[in-house]
């Protein structure tokens, strides 16, 4: 036998021979044999490399390879052995039940950050914040199966108007003085917005463009990330220019992220949102317009070409602006007794909350 050479071991197969019972010893008669027994074991431990690898007790974790002569774990120092990792090998029916039990989880958190106002959510994930990761472990999943990534889309539009328009100018991003874009991430996840943005930032210094992205969501995933609940968020009156809800709009609530999106933006900021076209119940989106028309947004434009969600661009027109709709609609009042579509849309909400009527909870179907 070679130095290398064990039994129930092939250094150069990949499979480990059934390993063959060995006979017990005859019990010794004599002191004579008992003591020369002992002394031909102590001799194969001074001259056998691979004397633990015959044992009746063999553990294959303990075996030689080709360029290393020494076990790589010795059995009697079990403190120094690392944990048994053969559970992570899973076959493909346990990593099809693993796929299945993950799947479960995240569609019971989906559902519950749907059915659920927005500050009960935040208590929920402060209370239990391994719901956070498992939801976005769940999500990326998701999207990886469709045609496009409405946060790449929505970097895309930045960088393209960034590069290609001045700030404030027909085309151009929406700034405040000095050139400053100010974006409010709302519901942001783990911030690939903020994070995608500040990689082109540095192309943007001869335009002499800053971009500042605000990011938030329930859990601080990252260091962009703000912990917030996005119907309140720690930003002044009309801070920012841009505020986007990238599949965002959950909870019972979300017309009060709508109505905190118009304080935060200054005049002529963009409102920017991507939902999933199966939450409308028209399809189109008609309804939900006219609701975001009722806080005082204009309607600019809407993008249905994607299979798994539309887009919706809105702006905050000047007060020049509004002063003449609100004659408008002062005109029309004294004819017709006509009530406020603000304070009609209030009162619906009160009776039934727009979390089950005008943006459908978007659940997933159950396997």
């Amino acid at each position: 036998m070679s130095l290398f050479e064990v039994d129930g071991w092939g250094l150069e197969g990949k499979k480990v021979a059934e390993a063959v019972p060995k006979p017990k010893p005859a019990k010794e008669n004599n002191v004579t044999e008992k003591k020369g027994k002992r002394v031909k074991q102590k001799n194969q431990k001074k001259g056998s490399k691979v004397h633990h690898a015959k044992q009746k007790d063999y553990d294959i974790s303990t075996a030689v390879s080709a360029d290393d002569s020494k076990p790589k774990h010795s059995q009697q120092n079990p403190s120094k052995v690392p944990p048994d990792t053969t559970n992570l090998s899973l076959t493909p029916l346990q990593r099809k039940m693993m796929a299945k039990l993950a799947g479960s989880r995240f569609r019971w958190i989906n559902e519950q950050l749907y059915t659920i106002k927005s500050d009960e959510a935040l208590k929920l994930i402060q209370e239990q914040p391994e719901l956070f990761e498992e939801y976005h472990e769940g999500f990326r999943s998701q999207v990886q199966s469709w045609p496009e990534n409405p946060v790449d889309v929505f970097v895309n539009q930045i960088k393209t108007r960034a590069t290609t328009r001045h700030v404030n100018a027909p085309g151009g991003l929406p700034g405040l003085a000095n050139s400053r874009v100010v974006i409010a991430d709302m519901g942001c996840g783990e911030a690939q917005l903020a994070q995608d943005v500040k990689k082109f930032m540095p192309s943007l210094k001869k335009k002499k463009i800053k971009i500042d992205v605000h990011s938030f969501d329930l859990k601080k995933a990252n260091s962009f990330v703000t912990v917030a609940d996005i119907k309140n968020v720690p930003l002044a009156d009309a801070s920012c220019t841009i505020v986007v809800f990238c599949l965002a709009l959950m909870g019972t609530n979300f017309l009060d992220f709508i109505a905190e999106a118009y304080r935060l933006l200054a005049p002529r900021g963009e409102l920017w949102i991507a939902e999933i076209k199966s939450r409308f119940s028209d399809e189109k989106g008609t309804e939900f317009i006219e609701a975001l028309k009722s806080f005082g947004f204009f309607h600019k434009s809407t993008d249905d070409s994607n299979k798994m969600f539309t887009r919706f661009e809105f702006f905050k027109p000047p007060e020049d602006i509004l002063a003449e709709r609100r004659a408008k609609e002062e005109k029309k009042r004294k004819f017709v007794e006509k009530e406020n579509k603000l304070e009609a849309l209030e009162t619906k909400r009160q009776k039934r909350p727009e979390g089950e009527w005008l943006l459908k909870p978007c659940i997933y179907k159950r396997r």
